[in-house]
């Protein structure tokens, strides 16, 4: 699906027309249920988010983002320590942006545009000079543009199910089986298993290994060492972790971690570039 990424040029003498925030804390982040009139872009700057909306419920890693438009209810969960970005676009702003909740990456553009948002403070919100409207106009042009990917990964509805993704989740280098959950969680193993896979599209056991990817593609991103990231996630052999990732990504760990390297290194030069004229 396409969206009109010709946004309305945002004057010197306009307000705001979006916030954007950072929040660290050393405990996990729990946000009920809740929604808001204008829009939000939200993701987390390490570890995994456990998002759930009307439409659905995923898990985003550090390198994707949710778009939530305006009057959506939504809750996420953080798994471990919260270090994480909003940015909050005015309603009358969201014209031209998706209508549903969706998944993107986060750019290289679309971070350091973040980045330099987040340092405006409140003050900003009385008006804006003209390089702020630009570095606006370029986020309302990236949430606009970026192509949604199916990248999260879906939460089960049924309580006793969703207890047993998060336990998955805060310890994936847990290797409990699924009858070992199940006597766990209080529900019968084909109950589970059975149940499990009906709501997410996934066995438990695929379900984890997924999980176990995002985490990885993360580190990688972060510049982990292969063999690090294997034992975090788990693995005595790191072969086997190897193996796994290249049969899911279609590249061993270590490719794909040069493809993120090359990628920023090419596109950051540029990026700034492009926000030092805004």
């Amino acid at each position: 699906m396409s969206f009109n990424t010709s946004n309305p040029p945002i004057l010197p003498t306009q307000s705001l027309p979006l916030r954007a925030i950072r929040i660290a804390q050393p405990q996990e982040r729990v946000t009920a249920a809740h929604r808001h009139a204008s829009g939000q872009l939200f993701g987390a700057m390490r570890g995994l988010l456990s998002v759930a909306a009307d439409s659905g419920q995923w898990v985003v890693p550090a390198s994707h983002c949710v778009w939530m438009p305006p009057h959506h209810v939504h809750a996420l969960r953080s798994h471990g320590p919260f270090a994480g970005w909003s940015v909050y676009v005015d309603e009358a702003s969201c014209a031209s942006l998706p209508a549903a909740p969706c998944v993107m990456r986060v750019s290289g553009l679309l971070r350091e545009a973040v980045d330099r948002a987040s340092s405006w403070g409140d003050g900003a919100l009385q008006a804006l000079d003209e390089r702020q409207a630009r570095v606006a106009g370029v986020i309302l042009d990236e949430i606009a543009a970026t192509l949604h990917e199916p990248f999260g990964l879906p939460l089960p509805t049924d309580p006793r199910l969703l207890r047993v993704a998060r336990a998955m989740l805060d310890d994936l280098a847990d290797e409990r089986g699924v009858e070992a959950l199940a006597a766990w969680a209080g529900v019968s193993p084909r109950t589970l298993a059975r149940r499990f896979t009906s709501e997410t599209g996934f066995t438990p056991s695929a379900w984890r290994q997924r999980a176990r990817i995002l985490r990885a593609l993360e580190l990688l991103a972060a510049g982990q060492p292969v063999t690090n990231i294997a034992l975090d996630l788990g693995y005595d052999n790191v072969s086997a972790f190897i193996a796994m990732f290249k049969r899911v990504m279609g590249v061993t760990p270590g490719r794909y971690g040069e493809q993120v390297e090359l990628l920023p290194r090419k596109n950051k030069k540029a990026n700034r570039e492009r926000l030092a004229s805004s």
